[in-house]
């Protein structure tokens, strides 16, 4: 698994990546990227590209080999929706992953680990975690 962004001239997905040696799949596309610095979707009504994509209902499990993960991208961990979304569908792993290396200096990564550990403790679920620092 990785983490990337697929960019065009619209805007960009924020998306977890799945590589083999064969291929590379994008598994999931974030469902809320961080209002105002990511998401701003302001800038299609006045006409102009740019900003996040949010697919708010899209994508709340996903499917990496045999199991059913509830993927977790930054943002996504401190808010209730997307795990909430996630629970209903009986994942068998949550894997919350976080682009923190602008973060150097505050608690910002250590509140993300905290609440996505806090997030697998209340629903008794395995938790990985990856963040680049």
């Amino acid at each position: 698994m990785a983490g990337a962004a697929v960019v065009d001239k619209a805007g960009y997905d924020n998306v977890l990546v799945a590589v083999s040696d064969d291929e590379a799949e994008i598994v999931y596309r974030e469902r809320m990227p961080v209002p105002v610095s990511m998401w701003q979707p302001w800038l299609g009504w006045m006409g102009r590209a740019g900003g996040a994509r949010a697919y708010f209902f899209a994508n709340p499990v996903a499917q990496l080999q045999n199991r059913k993960i509830a993927p977790l991208i930054c943002y996504e961990q401190l808010i209730i929706w997307p795990i909430i979304q996630s629970m209903l569908h009986v994942p068998d792993l949550i894997v919350a992953t976080g682009n923190v290396w602008w973060t150097s200096g505050t608690s910002i990564a250590a509140i993300q680990r905290t609440s996505a550990s806090a997030w697998a403790r209340l629903f008794a679920i395995p938790i990985v975690t990856a963040f680049n620092m």
